[in-house]
């Protein structure tokens, strides 16, 4: 594996091609225009692209409805099921443990609307394209989108924020919730996925679309043997250039897609969908439409058997934290502020020294800040979690990806360790830790 590949993806250094230094440092994803309701706007987040938010700029997300192991949750199209009812117990959804287990902190747990507040509709609304208004169980009006209840969530604090939605790597363990957003500017044939990377560009079936440093600016040099390796991406009989999209005449009747000038390509050695391994190829490189930034100092990228994954400073590979505690509602509990029993029982049986003993936070120093909103730096009560209040005693400060706070693992000896990498329930991802990876080899999707 190379650095120099995975710095590119970060968007650390240029995208490595000829005609790259013409195109700005940040280029954000441009999508399809289409009618809102009053009050609704887009706006172009860091990590989800463009997003749909309401008047304040919150994100605006969906919770559909979803089978588990042990029952359905979240919204069928056209009704909210999140209310401002108090979940009590345990629903035995996806968990090792039945239904019926009495929840921890009753008398301070929010309701589901509380947490995810309704994005409410003024009596009289009309539909307009897409957006259609449902009556909630109390009787109010609130948006849908495609069918599906909207809502904001009260993790998000400035326009652009996207801390409510389900991180990737829990997808299949909860029911998730997700951002909404217009459909990308792109052709027939092609999607974009949310990676740690950024917005990356596949085809219809999830494979990943590459770009060659050996071309020019709607030029393709990979011929013969390189085509062996490489398939051109074939634009159809019909299809003309619109926008930064463009057609590349390879041959009397053999037409090509570009994408900002760069002429696309499948990988016939690709396994995974969403990979990233035709990367490791020197000139070749995955193709964005829109990258996240660079890490923030002091983290860098260290290789390890699986794949490559964010390390502090000493080179120790760094952890989230990922939790969802098995109610109806499905509410997150890895935040500053959720209850810490989930947390303390798997990383020290219950033990709140153990725990900090081996799992401890990533510290941040006293000038460490981020410029961007995917990292950022807060102080917290070490022994809770919770955010720490203004001058409190005993506070510390520490790194977190989008708002929840970063880890290492004590039993991580050796830059490249991952020991504690899916410790907890459901392989660390319904409860428990998994590696920030930004890229895992093993995976079946690299997201």
């Amino acid at each position: 594996m190379r650095h120099y590949i995975y710095s590119a993806l970060l968007g650390v250094v240029a995208a490595g091609h000829a005609f790259a230094a013409s195109t700005p440092a940040v280029v954000k994803e441009q999508y399809v225009r289409a009618p809102m309701p009053p009050g609704i706007q887009v706006i172009v987040t860091e990590l989800e692209g463009p997003v749909f938010a309401d008047a304040k700029g919150k994100t605006i997300y969906k919770w559909p409805y979803q089978s588990l192991r042990g029952g359905y949750v979240g919204d069928e199209k056209g009704r909210s099921t999140c209310t401002n009812k108090v979940t009590t117990t345990s629903e035995g959804l996806f968990s090792p443990y039945p239904p019926g287990l009495v929840l921890p902190h009753l008398d301070t747990r929010p309701t589901c609307a509380a947490m995810w507040p309704p994005v409410i509709a003024p009596a009289d609304a009309k539909p307009v394209d897409k957006w259609t208004v449902i009556t909630r169980p109390d009787g109010a009006k609130q948006w849908a989108y495609d069918g599906q209840a909207l809502y904001t969530s009260v993790l998000d604090r400035q326009p652009g924020d996207v801390l409510g939605g389900t991180n990737r790597e829990q997808l299949k363990q909860m029911a998730g919730r997700y951002p909404v957003g217009p459909s990308p500017k792109i052709p027939p044939g092609f999607s974009v996925v949310t990676t740690f990377n950024g917005r990356l560009l596949v085809n219809a079936d999830g494979y990943s679309v590459y770009a060659s440093d050996q071309d020019g600016p709607d030029k393709s040099n990979c011929r013969g043997a390189c085509e062996d390796t490489w398939k051109p991406v074939l634009a159809p009989a019909l299809a003309r250039a619109d926008g930064e999209w463009s057609i590349v005449e390879r041959a009397a009747g053999v037409r090509q897609w570009a994408f900002r000038k760069q002429p696309l390509y499948t990988y016939n050695r690709d396994i995974n969908l969403y990979s990233q391994q035709g990367s490791d190829v020197p000139g070749w490189s995955n193709v964005y439409t829109q990258r996240v930034a660079a890490l923030p100092k002091p983290f860098q990228l260290i290789d390890t058997q699986k794949g490559v994954a964010v390390a502090d400073a000493k080179g120790k590979a760094v952890y989230a934290y990922l939790c969802s505690d098995d109610s109806l509602d499905q509410l997150s509990c890895d935040y500053p502020g959720s209850p810490s029993e989930y947390r303390i029982a798997i990383c020290g049986g219950g033990n709140v020294d153990r725990c900090l003993k081996k799992w401890p936070y990533v510290l941040a120093d006293a000038n460490a800040r981020s410029d961007n909103k995917l990292w950022s730096v807060i102080e917290i009560e070490p022994r809770s979690g919770r955010l720490a209040t203004a001058g409190e005693a005993g506070a510390i400060r520490v790194w977190a990806y989008r708002g929840s706070p970063l880890y290492t693992y004590a039993d991580d000896v050796e830059p490249g360790d991952v020991r504690g990498d899916q410790t907890g329930e459901m392989y660390g991802q319904r409860n428990g830790f998994t590696v920030l990876w930004v890229r895992d080899d093993f995976a079946h999707s690299e997201t």
